[in-house]
């Protein structure tokens, strides 16, 4: 038996869950809610990491650096997820955000055994990939012993990169390989080593905080509005109306008059809306603030 596995808290036996096979539907319902009732707070001590994590993904991407997820399993899924949702949310390129799982892209619907300990492939994968020391990537494992993570992680960190661990236990080898680690640790599962269940919720959590807070410290955003997304189908263009309206105090008529003259472009309509400009030297404005659509409109403010 493996001792390091075996003394991780991710592997443990939870007491409370101990005869759940005999509970009604009910109260095993009830105990996992339990349960999960326990992450947020197991998340909220990790707050000092998740913000030094944070400030350094902020640093990477804001001078022409990538954020990477790596990941094994349910942390693979989780990662990619992430990166996934950052183009509709925050309308970034696809490379700013990137997602990496053991096993390649099979391996998000059906599991591929042994992957997660090929070492020498997580290394190699950071020399594909081409990671540089622009760059921040986020080794994601439940156990902290995935050792496709551990060494993506190491191989990153000898090129320079920024490398953040996202662990469920205390004192792993995946904290050995890291230069920040965030490790919320949630107990045991309801199931047994089913880190799928707490540890997941938890990393899930920790990536929702580290993408949305970049992003907002990038200026994807207005205030709490995301006006960076492309309306692209009716569900966004019927947000992206709204968006407009709640920034500008515009009718919805004027709303999609702008929205329409922006080419479904949300952040460049409230721009133009705010400024007066046309859609070219709006677009010129934005452009020069970085984006940042609250620095370009008190710029317009102070020329005006």
């Amino acid at each position: 038996m493996n001792d390091y596995l075996a003394s991780l808290t991710t592997e443990g036996i939870n007491p409370e869950t101990a005869m759940i096979d005999e509970m009604s539907t009910e109260q095993m319902l009830a105990l996992m809610n339990q349960e999960d009732a326990k992450v947020p707070a197991a998340v909220g001590a990790e707050i000092p990491q998740i913000a030094r994590a944070v400030e350094a993904l902020y640093r990477a991407l804001s001078t022409g650096g990538r954020m990477f997820y790596i990941g094994a399993g349910t942390s693979g899924r989780l990662g990619v997820l992430d990166a996934s949702e950052c183009l509709p949310t925050f309308g970034v390129d696809p490379s700013l955000v990137q997602g990496y799982i053991a096993g390649g892209d099979s391996a998000l619907r059906v599991p591929v055994e042994g992957c997660e300990d090929d070492g020498e492939e997580g290394r190699a994968l950071i020399d594909r990939i081409g990671v540089t020391n622009k760059d921040a990537v986020i080794g994601i494992s439940a156990s902290g012993s995935a050792a496709f993570v551990i060494e993506a992680l190491r191989r990153a960190g000898e090129v320079g990169a920024v490398t953040i661990g996202v662990v469920n236990n205390k004192d792993t080898k995946l904290e050995e390989a890291a230069s920040i680690c965030i490790a919320p640790v949630v107990g045991p599962e309801v199931i047994a080593g089913s880190t799928r269940l707490k540890a997941g919720t938890a990393q899930k959590l920790v990536l929702n905080m580290l993408t949305t807070s970049t992003m907002v410290k990038l200026g994807k955003t207005y205030n709490n509005l995301m006006v960076d997304l492309k309306a692209s189908n009716k569900k966004l263009f019927d947000r992206s109306l709204r968006i407009i309206k709640t920034a500008t105090g515009v009718d919805e008529a004027t709303a999609e008059k702008y929205l329409q003259e922006s080419s479904l472009d949300c952040k460049l309509a409230i721009m133009m809306i705010k400024s007066g400009l046309n859609a070219g030297e709006a677009k010129r404005v934005l452009t020069e603030c970085g984006g940042n659509l609250k620095k370009a409109i008190r710029v317009c403010s102070k020329v005006i």
